[in-house]
């Protein structure tokens, strides 16, 4: 057996092998105009996993993930909340790492923030205009759209319905200065009261596709091995960034395989906050153990929906309890005030090692997985109650726990 994951991009479930000697990921990260929800917590526990699991299987792993600081967000919800824009980021930023932080999610190589990589865009869109796809006007540079030929194929969306999407994050299909209605920005002229920067067609700042471009290029190549998200982010964002990086730098795949987390609802509905049904990670670490939340972040497989249940999150706190058991069992429970000598044959946690595998090569099926872990714990506390040697079940109770990125205790 080996890996395989589900690539939006083939819409198939494919064998992984990076293209090098480590896997190069880039996963969207965070826009910082609010508090991230757990929405947000259950893309980055996902990624977290997958990052663990490649490492148990030998890989070197090099992960970027970017933050998103200057953005049509940003600047109006600092306008709303009276606040400089570059500190209200600031704010929420810290929020959301030691969120992350709380449940244990290990940090990437780098955070590159879309404000310390603008020169590298600049250059890009040069780029982009020489080759013949993109223009200028009014201040502002778009991508051609109709030059790539293979635009779309990310999406599978027609031009109506990714006009109507596009104009959704605030680049208007109708704008006068575009060729086409699906053209995107790759620069936009300066507006009152906006932070600038400079540039050959003037003063303004980058377009949000180009960001991610030029930051994943900037830390990991022109070719990545995983690009990830959130399910809502495969048309315009992604759709984009694989056109214009593509056609800058002329190497086929920007990425070869193109992951999206499903969504994280609540009473039915995505978890957003322009609905306002949140859930928040800082609130919840005060009810919940982390082990638990991580638990409940991965009962589902990472692409698919995930519906906010507490009632799930306490059994998954029933599960914590009985890993942390097994892991840190020394007597038999039958019995404590009796001298232990275990005897018999030891537990043997092979068969359940491989089920874990297995789930987890089968594109990342986490529930499975969980399930192989509370049935090696099973194991372990009926062996002890039969005075069975249980060391080596134990040991290997935490090395595939921590892959699920739960650490459990060593006696």
């Amino acid at each position: 057996m080996s890996l395989r994951l589900y690539s939006t991009l083939s819409r198939t479930i494919e064998e992984f092998r990076p293209a090098g000697d480590e896997v190069r990921t880039y996963v969207c990260g965070v826009t910082p105009y609010d508090t991230a929800h757990l929405g947000h917590a259950f893309l980055y526990v996902s990624f977290d996993v997958l990052h663990r699991f490649l490492r148990y299987l030998g890989y070197r792993v090099r992960y970027i993930q970017n933050i998103t600081d200057i953005d049509n967000d940003i600047l109006r919800r600092a306008k709303e909340l009276d606040e400089p824009w570059d500190e209200l980021g600031n704010r929420y930023v810290k929020i959301h790492q030691e969120g992350l932080d709380a449940l244990g999610v290990e940090p990437p190589v780098k955070y590159p923030r879309a404000t310390e990589e603008i020169p590298l865009m600049v250059e890009m869109i040069e780029g982009l205009i020489a080759r013949g796809h993109a223009y200028e006007a009014g201040g502002n540079v778009y991508f051609r759209v109709s030059s790539d030929p293979d635009y779309g194929c990310l999406s599978g969306l027609a031009p109506e319905q990714m006009a109507e999407e596009l104009t959704k994050t605030g680049d208007p299909a109708d704008d006068p200065l575009k060729e086409a209605p699906v053209d995107f920005l790759l620069w936009q002229g300066a507006k009152p009261g906006e932070p600038t920067w400079p540039s050959p067609w003037g003063p303004g700042r980058p377009g949000w596709h180009i960001e991610c471009s030029a930051m994943s290029i900037r830390y990991l190549g022109e070719s990545l091995d995983i690009h990830g998200g959130g399910g809502d982010l495969v048309y315009p964002h992604h759709e984009s960034e694989i056109a214009q990086s593509e056609c800058w730098s002329g190497q086929r795949p920007f990425a070869r395989f193109w992951l999206h987390a499903g969504m994280l609802r609540m009473d039915g509905e995505k978890m957003s906050k322009s609905l306002g049904n949140m859930v928040f990670v800082h609130d919840l670490v005060k009810r919940y153990r982390p082990e638990a939340l991580r638990l409940f972040l991965s009962s589902v497989r990472y692409r698919d929906v995930l519906e906010w249940d507490p009632d799930t999150v306490a059994a998954c706190e029933k599960v914590v309890t009985l890993l942390q058991t097994a892991a840190g069992m020394q007597h038999p429970v039958h019995d404590e005030a009796q001298p232990y000598r275990s005897s018999g044959t030891p537990v043997e946690p092979e068969p359940f090692r491989r089920r874990f595998v297995a789930a987890l090569e089968d594109d990342l099926d986490t529930p499975a997985a969980i399930g192989a872990l509370r049935e090696l714990a099973e194991a372990i506390v009926a062996g002890r109650q039969d005075a069975r040697p249980v060391s080596h079940a134990r040991h290997e109770l935490r090395t595939l726990a921590e892959i699920l990125g739960i650490v459990l205790p060593v006696v």
